[in-house]
């Protein structure tokens, strides 16, 4: 290899070294981290935000910039290094000094909720991927809801790097085959064709044509044969993929994993671990690098901080437009301003239906409907679907029309049976910063299959709504595949996930209440839905229901009680009619609904008191789940009416019953732990 001297290197030569030696050192301080992925995919990098994304480094929210999604999240000192070298404030030498320590804005993997300039969190394959389908979905609604013939206000692109872990990870299979059915043509991903992983050569397990199977998918698909050096067929890539308007774009850049480090590179090595004291001294003289650790050419850093003075250019360029678009479509400007700014329009709530008892007992999966069909005209930034269960799930927006390709303005989406890419799709459509709400549905059981895109969802503040359906083995005649039993107990243990599991008409009102109003706070909120009917309860209430926990009826004072009932969703109703008997008998008896254990825990000890009464230690839970966790309010005197097997296939009625979710059964559990 002919090394080339410091005065014989171009400043984009200086600019993709600097990449690559701060990913070097950033990650030999550390002693940890992945340094294949930033010195192979450096120049890929450097062409990409030098010469074509739109990004404003001191305003990293600008709203019309284009996205940067790195899905090989593993390879996060790529991003620290562009975001350093590019002028962000996020980013600072110090900050790459003390990659991934304790406190740092340069943690593992790329995290939205800390570095300002990280569109989403990534580290789990694929995830980015598809979470850049959410971010050009959004994109594609925006344009096509708020664009006119004469005035472009949405118009920007969103590009993805993705390694081979991604493409093995059948996530990316699901989201992309779905990108490819919507024809996202302002999607563009770099494929990053290195051939390692952990294991070493990808051939031990990874041999398929995956430019075939993107073609396949509906993608237009190019190559650049040497990503390592030809700048200009990348460039030249970029501008034709941008070209394609009509399909999304992956380029495969075959490069060399650590490239430039003479014993190291195309290894499984270099994939995740420091080159080492006497590695890096080969790279730097193989390399030409002549600087210290983390010493930066003033040549290279003045070249790349001029996106500081581009992005400020490229911003105020679009303030013009959103100003003379304000000027002709003042209304829609003022939806679009409202969109961006979080907030929700006045008195939305107001239209939430309420019930009473006398009002003819549904599903609780027929109250979403009602919820989301009245939500839908106030909240024009509602927007999702299901995963091909969109006539059991109910989760249509009647008169909204189906988000398709060529018809991207309307709000319904038919994401295919894609559990998984459906979850990190809303993530992504979420994280746009836009203020779209979006909800994605499936059974309540598969949440297993997403149960990652929900986990981020949580951990990166996202504000997605989860509507699962078919939430006990009241599901019935599908037998215990399809019957969730420790689901619930799984989906709490979620930090900063809210479950809701009501009880009734009014409750579901509530959950709808309080997952809006958590959306435009970035908290996602998962619904835990019937597929058989429940009564409208006596007591209920939107308001009651916001709380968590609350009294559904009582007239003993807590010193007094016998027992307190503690029942969520259809089980509710068996607490009523079992507490109607034991009073009959001469108990003392409370009756709790808690639909949300994480809404219960918001309010104040005096309130939570006020529900459960420490003077009263003999609770009764009943849910048709395992008993997993309610150990925490039921206690050591306590017991559970709960399943701790498998299900199985019988109407659901029967299957409830059998397995003693009656009021005869909540009665003589009462009178166990009664005594």
């Amino acid at each position: 290899m002919v090394v080339a001297t410091q005065s014989t290197k171009t400043v984009e030569e200086l600019c993709i070294n600097s990449i690559r030696f701060l990913a070097v050192d950033a990650i030999e301080k550390a002693s940890s981290g992945h340094p294949g992925l930033p010195m192979g995919a450096a120049p890929m990098a450097f062409v990409l935000w030098d010469k074509f994304m739109r990004y404003n480094p001191k305003n990293p929210k600008w709203f019309n910039r284009d996205r940067f999604v790195l899905s090989a999240g593993h390879g996060s000192m790529l991003q620290y290094a562009l975001l350093y070298l590019a002028g962000y404030d996020s980013v600072s030498i110090e900050d790459i000094k003390q990659f991934r320590q304790w406190g740092s804005a340069t943690p593992g993997h790329p995290e939205n909720f800390v570095t300002a300039g990280v569109e989403v969190t990534t580290g789990p394959l694929g995830q980015g991927i598809a979470n850049g389908v959410g971010l050009a979905l959004a994109e594609a609604h925006l344009a096509a809801k708020f664009n006119k013939p004469d005035a472009t206000l949405v118009d920007h692109y969103t590009y993805v790097i993705v390694g081979d872990g991604c493409n093995m990870e059948g996530i990316s299979g699901e989201a992309c085959s779905f990108a490819g059915h919507q024809g996202l043509g302002k999607l563009i991903a770099f494929y990053d064709d290195n051939h390692i992983s952990i294991d070493g050569s990808t051939d031990v397990a990874f041999t398929e044509d995956v430019s075939k199977r993107f073609e396949a998918y509906g993608w237009h698909v190019l190559h650049v044969e040497d990503g390592n050096t030809d700048l200009e067929a990348i460039a030249k890539a970029i501008e034709e993929a941008k070209s394609v308007t009509d399909k999304p774009t992956m380029i495969k850049v075959t490069t060399i994993i650590g490239y430039g480090a003479p014993n190291k590179q195309n290894t499984g090595g270099i994939h995740g671990s420091a080159l080492g004291e006497d590695e890096i001294k080969l790279t730097r003289e193989n390399l030409g690098w002549n600087y210290e650790p983390f010493e930066i050419p003033d040549e290279a850093l003045n070249h790349m901080r001029k996106a500081v003075e581009r992005g400020a250019a490229d911003e105020q360029a679009w303030n013009q437009v959103l100003s003379d678009y304000k000027s002709k479509y003042a209304e829609e400007a003022a939806e679009f301003e409202r969109f961006l700014s979080g907030k929700l329009p006045d008195g939305w709530a107001d239209v939430l239906p309420t019930f009473t008892p006398e009002d003819k007992g549904l599903a609780t999966r027929k109250y979403s409907e009602g919820c989301l069909n009245k939500l839908a005209p106030v909240l024009p930034e509602l927007i999702g679907g299901s995963a091909d269960l969109t006539h059991s799930n109910l989760t249509e927006l009647k008169g909204f029309g189906d988000f398709q390709k060529g018809a991207y303005q309307n709000r319904n989406i038919h994401f295919g049976v894609r559990e998984h890419g459906m979850g990190a799709i809303c993530n992504g459509m979420a994280l746009h910063g836009s203020g779209l709400i979006p909800y994605g549905a499936t059974f309540l059981i598969f949440t297993d299959y997403m149960r990652a895109a929900i986990r981020l969802s949580a951990l990166s503040e996202v504000g997605a709504i989860w509507v699962m359906t078919h939430d006990s083995i009241g599901q019935g005649e599908d037998g215990p595949t399809h019957q969730p039993i420790e689901t619930l107990a799984s989906l709490r243990a979620i930090p900063d996930l809210t479950v809701i599991r009501p009880a009734d008409g009014n409750e579901v009102s509530g959950a709808y209440k309080v997952a809006i109003a958590y959306a435009k706070q970035n908290k996602p909120t998962l619904m835990a839905l019937s597929r058989q009917g429940v009564p409208n309860l006596a007591g209920s209430s939107i308001e009651k229901a916001e709380k968590g926990a609350y009294v559904l009826s009582c007239g003993f004072a807590p010193e007094e009680l016998d027992l307190i009932l503690i029942g969520t969703g259809s089980e509710v109703q068996l607490c009523v009619g079992a507490a109607e008997k034991l009073i009959a008998d001469g108990k003392k008896v409370r009756v709790v609904s808690m639909p949300s254990w994480e809404l219960f825990e918001a309010q104040d000890q005096a309130y939570r008191d006020s529900v459960l009464p420490k003077v009263a230690q003999k609770r009764l839970s009943v849910e048709a789940a395992t008993s997993f966790g309610w150990q925490r309010y039921t206690g050591s005197e306590g017991g559970s009416v709960s399943i701790e097997r498998f299900g199985a296939s019988a109407p659901g009625s029967v299957c409830l019953d059998k397995f003693g979710f009656n009021v005869d059964n909540v009665v003589a559990k009462a009178k166990e732990i009664i005594g």
